[in-house]
Parts: structure tokens; sequence; C-alpha cells
């Protein structure tokens, strides 16, 4: 059991992310002061947001510059902190140079945020945002996982450098995790393995992420003639948060947890946004057929090759969410109010305009 004190400095990686900005808020809003490590703290415009959250807030926010790829460049924020959150990591599936844009940033950058938690005193715990990437790579893979579904016990042994570098990048770097865990005994790990995370971002003008970009095909026309049924869970940013926060402060919270809080696809994601938005905006009808996208996916898109379509499409997406909501209480929204808030913030920023 680890109990952190919520008098003690939290400190947040990759602060001011699209999950650690909600995560940031949900601390400040507790009364705690946030050491908030981002890679540039004087670009105003990447952190304004969490200087209003703060100045909203009960807790105040001190801000630290961090680089993933500088080894001890993450030390100054730790100390006096029990609790350290990991929430830097590159997101990105379209990479020229997987090897140097995902696998070195993600493994480097977890050893040495670990690596100078093992030399700062104070540290009590480590929760390291990782990600179900880091448990599976394609729908098939939790058909074929034991008993049908997912759980914190299946590693992915599917994705490689040429084939789901991301999800590759994912797992290397919570397995580094693990194995730096294990040579020392002063604070315990704790990661929190999410699936697709949609939501409203903190930062309403930072609408760049992959999440926005699916959504953005489903309102500007792009998946008008059918939205592929390609099987992923779901869960919302503001939950994600939420989970964050209960793993640092649960004093029983151990191991992995699966952070999912909805078994979907892409189709049935955008079918919740047909009774609010569909009159308007051309949110696809139909399910574009498998063998369709077999003819035509590569062609549209490197990322729609053969394999992940005969892997994903089609093929149901499941995962066993019950460990957090029974060992950190978890609650999740329902899935149309993750996807409609998420929607509206691309309509407030002007990013997609309605039908003519």
């Amino acid at each position: 059991m680890t109990s952190i004190e919520k008098s003690k400095p939290v400190m947040v990686t990759g602060a001011n992310g699209y999950v650690a900005s909600w995560l940031v808020k949900k601390l400040l809003d507790e009364g705690i002061t946030v050491h908030a490590a981002v890679r540039d703290p004087k670009n105003d415009k990447k952190i304004a947001h969490l200087k209003e959250a703060a100045a909203q807030a009960k807790g105040e926010i001190k801000f630290f510059a961090g680089d993933l790829m500088k080894p001890g460049s993450y030390k100054a924020a730790m100390e006096g902190c029990e609790l350290v959150y990991h929430t830097a990591s590159p997101f990105t599936t379209t990479v020229k140079d997987p090897q140097k844009e995902l696998i070195e940033p993600a493994v480097n950058g977890t050893e040495n945020v670990l690596n100078s938690a093992k030399e700062v005193s104070s540290v009590k715990r480590v929760v390291v945002t990782s990600s179900c990437a880091a448990i599976y790579t394609d729908a098939i893979d939790t058909v074929n996982a034991p008993g049908g579904k997912l759980t914190e016990e299946v590693w992915n042994k599917t994705a490689s450098l040429d084939y789901q570098p991301y999800s590759y990048s994912k797992t290397l770097a919570e397995k580094k995790a693990w194995e730096i865990s294990k040579t020392q005994s002063q604070w315990d790990l704790v990661t929190i393995n999410m699936s697709l995370v949609m939501g409203p971002p903190l930062n309403p003008h930072n609408t760049t992420s992959e999440s926005f970009n699916i959504l953005k095909q489903m309102g500007d026309g792009t998946l008008k003639s059918g939205a592929p049924k390609a099987g992923m869970g779901v869960v919302d940013v503001r939950d994600v948060a939420e989970a964050h926060f209960k793993a640092g402060f649960t004093p029983n919270a151990k191991g992995r947890y699966i952070t999912s809080a909805h078994d979907s696809d892409l189709f049935s994601m955008s079918q919740t946004l047909r009774p609010k938005y569909g009159e308007q905006y051309p949110i696809p009808k139909s399910a574009i057929p498998k063998f369709l996208l077999l003819l035509i996916g590569p062609m549209v898109n490197k990322n729609l090759n053969r394999k992940f379509i005969r892997n994903n499409i089609n093929i149901p997406w499941k995962a066993d969410n019950s460990k957090i909501k029974r060992e950190l209480g978890m609650n999740f929204r329902p899935l149309s109010e993750t996807m409609n808030d998420s929607f509206q913030v691309l309509i407030d920023e002007k990013v997609l305009s309605p039908k003519k």
C-alpha cells in the first residue's frame, strides 16, 4: 500500500498534452501543487490553458522544462514530489522513421523519467501513461486472446518496427518501465493502458491529434460513402484523467489498468453523431464493405494495407475493464456524450462547417 499526501507537489510530464491537461486540471481543482514539465515553459500559447485552469482552482502550478531525450532533464521538477505522472510520449501513426520518431522518444523518455525517480528520494509512486497498444496490435488479437478479450495479463506480440510501429513503441516503453521498476523498492509503478481517447480538449485550439483526425473525417465528407467497421476500444479523455488521478491516490492501486469504456468500431462511433449533427454534416450513413476496402484501401491510405484491413475490419474488439472498475471505482461516460462533445469543439473552432 502506498499512501500519497495531497499536501506534497505532484509532477506531470508532458503536462500540456491532451490527456495530461485534464489531469493537471483535476489535480489543481483538488488543491494540489502541480510541477508541470513541458518542452518549452516560455511558449505561452501551449500552456495558457493550464495557467487559466490554475487561476480558477485551489491548487497552484509551477512550470519546468523537460526533454524526453535528455537524461536527468525531469529531475528538478521531481524534487519533493511523492507522486510522478509520466504522460509524455509521441502519438502519431504517420511517420517517416519509426525508430527515431516513435521508439526512441517513447523508450528513452520512459527510461529517463524512471531513472530520475530512482535518484529522487521523495518519490513513492510512478504512474505511467501506457496504452492498450501495449496489449494488442489489431482487433483480431483481442479475439485470439485467452477468453476472447484483452485483459491486463496480455502483452502485444504482433507489432514490429515494420507493422504498427506506434503499438510497438508503446509495448517497448511499458516493458522498459516494468524492467526499471524491478531494480528498486522505493516506489511502486502503476500503468494506465487506455484505448482510443476521444473527448473535448482542455485547450480547444488543440484539435490536431489523431483522435480529431478521425472525427474530422466523420464530419467533412471523407467517409460520406461509408465508415469502416474497424474494431477498437474508446474512452473519454476526462475519464482517462480521472483514472490517472485515482491510480495515483488509491493506496491499493497496483499493476496495469485497462482504461477503455466501450468496445466499439469506427462506424458505430460515427452513428452516435447522427441524431444531433446528421442533418447538417455528411456523417456516414452506412458501413463500407470489407471487400471494397481491400480493393481501394491501400490506394487511399498507406496505413490501410491489406493486412490491417483483414485484421481489423468487421472484427469485434473486446476488452475486460472490470479491474479498473473494481479496484479504482471507475465509471465511464456514455459514448454519445464523448463523441458529441468532441464534435462540437470542431464546429466551435470552425474546423468543420455545415453543408451548404
